[in-house]
């Protein structure tokens, strides 16, 4: 296994992780696909969504993989009127991730981040680890704590 840039942060910054591992399916990156290979509970595994404002520019949501994304409730927690969701095309140049391994540590830039309300909820979540295959186990407050985050409710609401 090859150290990543957000495990060589975390260490240096002496926040314990856990690192779990996982195969690859090029066909399907799918959160809930990883959180069924890992054994993991799909609320506990987070994706790392990247959007863009008017006013403020980029900023990163972590949510849990078998939510959706409330735009809505996004662009108010970031002070936006309106946000839109990065083309996946541009995720590379603008994080330095690429799809199916976008950490929210170490990205090319910090931006400002909301990790959603409900990871407070375990003692763990994962969140990628900076490349496809590998994810990082980290407590929500401590990775939160690291990047600046904010914590709030940005999930759709069945």
């Amino acid at each position: 296994m090859t150290k990543t840039n957000a495990m060589r942060l975390l260490e240096s910054a002496k926040i314990p992780f856990e690192i779990m591992e996982y195969s690859v399916d090029e066909s399907d990156l799918s959160g809930n696909s990883i959180a069924k290979k890992t054994g993991k509970d799909p609320s506990q595994v987070f994706k790392t969504l990247v959007f863009s404002g008017e006013k403020n520019g980029f900023g990163v949501c972590c949510i849990p993989t078998c939510e959706e994304l409330d735009l809505k409730k996004v662009a108010k927690a970031f002070g936006e009127k309106k946000v839109e969701m990065l083309p996946v095309k541009d995720l590379l140049k603008t994080t330095g991730y690429i799809r199916g391994g976008c950490s929210p540590v170490g990205m090319k830039k910090q931006f400002p981040t909301v990790i959603d309300e409900t990871a407070i909820l375990f003692d763990k979540i994962y969140v990628s680890a900076g490349v496809r295959g590998t994810m990082l186990g980290i407590e929500p407050n401590a990775l939160a704590d690291y990047i600046g985050a904010k914590v709030a409710d940005v999930t759709v609401v069945e």
